[in-house]
Parts: C-alpha cells; structure tokens; sequence
C-alpha cells in the first residue's frame, strides 16, 4: 500500500493490481469519510463488488465469442477455482522464472486478440503440461535487479497459495461490497489510469469501466501506453498523470 498524508486527517490512496486495487476501492467505499481522493490503476470500481459474475456480462464478444470463451478473459479465475492445488505447485516449481515471466511489458501486437488468460482451463494452467514457467531473461524495464530479488526471496517463502485464494472469494467479496456506504457509490475525486495495453483488465476499448462511471461523482480518467503494470513500465508517466491531476484538483497543498 503506497499512500501519502493531505489535511483534514484524511488521506490519498493509491494501489494497483487485481487484487490490491480491490482494497482500496473497498477503503473508498466503506470509508469516505477517511478520503480525501483515490488514485487507481489497471483495475475498475464495481460498487457491486469485483468478482466473476459481474464482470462477464461486459465481455467483449467480438474478441471472445461466447461458444469458445464463455467466461471471455476471465478464464483463469475458473482455472484457480477448479485447480486450486495445482495453480500454486506450478508457480512455486520455479519462483525466479515466475517472477521474470509475471512482469513483461504491454506488447501492441496482443491487442485485439483473445488474451492467454482466456484458455488456461483448456491448457491444463498457465504453463500447460510442463507445469512450470519457461526460462527467461528479467525484463529491466519492469523491475530492477533488486526489486526482483526481493520478490523471489518472498514468493519462495510465502508460496502463491495465499494470493491465488482471493479468486475463491467472490460470494464473500459481493457481501462485503453489499455492506459499502451510500450503495458504494464514490463522492470524492477519482483519478483511475488505464493500460491502452493491458489485455486481461482490458479498460482502454471495452465496457469494462463503464460501471465506474456511473459510480463515480468526480471521476478522470488517464490512459498511458503500457501493459497491467504500466506503473512500472511507464513510471514517468505515471507519475506526471498523477502530479498533474492532484495539481488540478488542489489536493496535498
């Protein structure tokens, strides 16, 4: 969690990724009163709560036909309720691979195209009957040598079991956001960055953003061309977007 002290005992919020982004539209959600602005990445609001059932009905079924894809890009949250104790035996097999293949930049020729999160079930997981993710060079324009070191070291203490859990969640998920302040609905400012390469949160060109839109008071909206981590693969910027719009917004004066 990266966040940063403003006034009035509130604070300004930013995260990104699936699973970290839900945490703090959870936090705008059921604390308004606890923020003052939200900054978020990659990952859109749903007042009704981020989980499967809601985000298949925005699908787009050009790229996804129904009869060959039916939960379209979502594939993989399927994969990890039915292969639960397969998925993480596969990621810990080899963690340095994992991590060099996880962190890749956004790639122009994916757009457009069934994203390969969309077969997993099909090719019996992420890294099909090998069962282990392929050898590959650090990509240094997503992480430094450090920061990947760090990450090994973690995951290979950890394990993917605990993060591979959140995608069991969806019952509870949707509860909890049933719970949420005004039916979820965000009054302050929100500034949400999309991925014009992300192909799986795939915002930039479909109507995956469209329910945080309507649920949002005072939503910007800024697109930058990288991949899901573009906060990594375009940091500059992603901090100018973000500089910019709190300037605009008079926020940490």
């Amino acid at each position: 969690l990266s966040s940063s002290s403003v006034s009035s005992g509130q604070t300004l919020l930013q995260f990104e990724g699936i699973s970290g982004g839900r945490v703090i539209w959870s936090i705008a959600s059921h604390y308004p009163d606890r923020c003052q602005a939200i900054i978020n990445l990659s990952v859109p609001y749903f007042a009704r709560g981020f989980a499967l059932p809601h985000l298949v009905a925005l699908v787009d079924r050009e790229i996804y036909p129904e009869d060959r894809y039916p939960v379209g890009q979502w594939d993989y949250w399927l994969y990890y309720r039915e292969s639960f104790a397969s998925a993480p035996r596969d990621f810990e097999a080899d963690v340095p691979a994992k991590i060099a293949a996880l962190y890749r930049a956004g790639s122009r020729e994916a757009i457009g195209k069934p994203a390969f999160t969309s077969v997993l079930r099909s090719q019996g997981g992420w890294f099909g009957p090998t069962h282990r993710a392929p050898a590959m060079s650090l990509d240094s324009s997503m992480l430094s040598q450090s920061d990947y070191d760090l990450f090994v070291t973690a995951f290979k203490k950890t394990g993917f079991r605990g993060v591979n859990a959140w995608y069991l969640n969806d019952a509870a998920n949707i509860e909890f956001a049933g719970k949420a302040v005004n039916f979820g609905r965000l009054p302050m400012p929100v500034l949400f960055l999309h991925g014009e390469l992300d192909v799986v949160c795939e915002t930039a060109r479909s109507r995956l953003a469209d329910p945080m839109r309507a649920d949002c008071d005072d939503l910007s909206e800024v697109r930058i061309h990288g991949g899901h981590f573009f906060m990594l693969e375009k940091s500059i910027e992603v901090n100018e977007a973000m500089a910019s719009w709190l300037a605009k917004k008079g926020i940490g004066r």
